[in-house]
């Protein structure tokens, strides 16, 4: 095809198999708008709701193919006419996603608007910098709604995972007081992300923190979308985030709060915050594994299995 660039994504809804790469019509970049050639795309839990069909109805408003992915790591090849922007041709950048049909960060060329771009953290891989926007986000946008003041109190659970380990080392830059779950294999690395306390991880994880905080903590980020058995870890009045939409019980005057991320997408400057502390140490960035666009479905295999820590990411 004729000015083309390559992706990743899926004709037919399915398993990790149904992911194929693909080619694509090359895109430029307008006004406001920049050009990425993406060198490195991270595999989230929601690119599977992308591949799987569970956005379908949503997804089938454009046609095939569809490309997944929210996190994308690379260099600006193009501005558009009459952009303004501090970025320039050939910088190191990373941004978030927000896919719509092929318009996903799993391909090779992706036009985005400028102020969703920031400049990738001195030093890091592409692979790494991808790992950081989306998920960082999400734990920016996390405690934002939290509102907690240095000193106060955050369980977090799934703190092993890339959302929950930004939460807990976001929260150590503001002061809070982290305490987490993790299983036996993953205590040091939680410890080493800044938690104050570690608990085990389980089904019984609001009395574990109840041990450590018998009068319950402030707020709670819960990144192993464990709603209700989770909640009474919480103080009357406390504070309550879901990453999947989970609504809460209403009970105790707990304020139950939903992080959508797609709301902060365009928001380039808090994405140059976590630079800034990605630079000076205080956000660590991880990467399990990366995959050439011919096995990603390999990627999408290992996220689904569980217990990686760090993403997995497709390299182009």
């Amino acid at each position: 095809m004729q000015g083309a660039t390559q992706g990743v994504g899926v004709i037919e809804f399915g398993g990790p198999e149904a992911l194929q790469v693909v080619d694509l019509p090359e895109v430029h970049a307008a006004t406001g708008e920049v050009r990425l050639r993406v060198h490195a795309a991270a595999v989230n839990p929601t690119d599977t709701f992308v591949r799987n069909g569970d956005r379908a109805e949503t997804l089938r408003k454009d046609p095939p193919p569809y490309i997944p992915g929210m996190d994308a790591a690379g260099v600006i090849d193009e501005i558009g006419p009459g952009t303004t922007t501090d970025l320039a041709i050939g910088d190191p950048v990373m941004a978030m996603v927000v896919p719509s049909g092929s318009h996903g960060a799993y391909r090779q060329s992706i036009v985005l608007a400028a102020d969703s771009v920031a400049r990738a953290p001195a030093g890091a891989t592409h692979p790494e910098a991808s790992a950081l926007p989306m998920n960082g986000l999400t734990a920016r946008l996390s405690l934002d709604q939290l509102t907690l003041q240095p000193g106060q109190t955050i369980a977090v659970t799934g703190a092993a995972g890339c959302y929950g380990g930004y939460v807990v080392q976001l929260a150590k830059v503001a002061g809070v007081r982290v305490i987490a779950d993790a299983s036996p294999a993953d205590e040091a690395l939680v410890r080493d992300l800044g938690a104050d306390i570690v608990v085990p991880r389980g089904d019984d994880i609001a009395a574990q923190i109840r041990k450590v905080a018998p009068d319950g903590v402030d707020a709670l980020a819960d990144g192993a979308v464990q709603n209700e058995l989770a909640v009474g870890a919480l103080r009357d009045g406390g504070a309550f985030v879901s990453v999947r939409g989970w609504r809460g019980t209403g009970e105790r005057e707990i304020a139950f709060h939903r992080t959508m991320v797609t709301t902060y997408d365009h928001r380039a400057d808090l994405l140059d915050e976590l630079r800034r502390l990605t630079e000076d140490g205080r956000i660590a960035l991880r990467v399990a594994a990366t995959y050439p666009p011919t096995k990603a479905s390999d990627a999408h295999a290992r996220l689904e299995a569980g217990g990686t820590r760090g993403r997995c990411v497709i390299v182009f």
